[in-house]
């Protein structure tokens, strides 16, 4: 038996080789929430390091939310059975994060003086925040009934 990359032989058994999670659609899964880390993350360190008096509550949620993204990213590159759960349970607290605050944002727009990234349920990027968790949880329940 080969290794995923076609080198030497694999010493492990088939029951501990990871299931894929970046085939077909997972690939694409994987690449818009690498851009979604970077948005994240990026606008979230300028605004915490400059202004962060201005909307602590709003750039910091919006850290947490690069965070997500970067561990679900990173669940969805590694593969695996524990990998696809964890990343199933961080999209599902993602998809909670996204309505709550999307809800909040509306409900008490004073609560927020400036945007996060769940703000108004992601209006702000395209309503990417809502989409990608329900796009991503079908992926991965998809992924283990078809042992991808």
């Amino acid at each position: 038996m080969r290794d995923e990359q076609g080198g030497a032989p694999a010493q492990a058994s088939a029951g501990t080789k990871r299931a894929r999670l970046i085939s077909g659609p997972g690939i694409l899964l994987v690449w818009l929430y690498g851009v979604m880390v970077v948005g994240a993350v990026s606008r979230s360190a300028v605004q915490i390091s400059t202004q962060f008096d201005k909307a602590p509550l709003a750039y910091s949620l919006s850290a947490v939310a690069g965070l997500v993204y970067g561990f679900i990213t990173y669940s969805l590159v590694r593969g695996g059975e524990t990998a696809r759960r964890a990343a199933l349970v961080c999209c599902a607290a993602e998809l909670a994060g996204v309505l709550i605050v999307g809800t909040w944002t509306l409900a008490e727009p004073s609560a927020f003086p400036d945007a996060t990234v769940w703000s108004d349920y992601g209006m702000g990027y395209l309503f990417i925040p809502v989409l990608l968790p329900l796009s991503a949880m079908y992926w991965l329940r998809k992924a283990r009934t078809n042992g991808n």
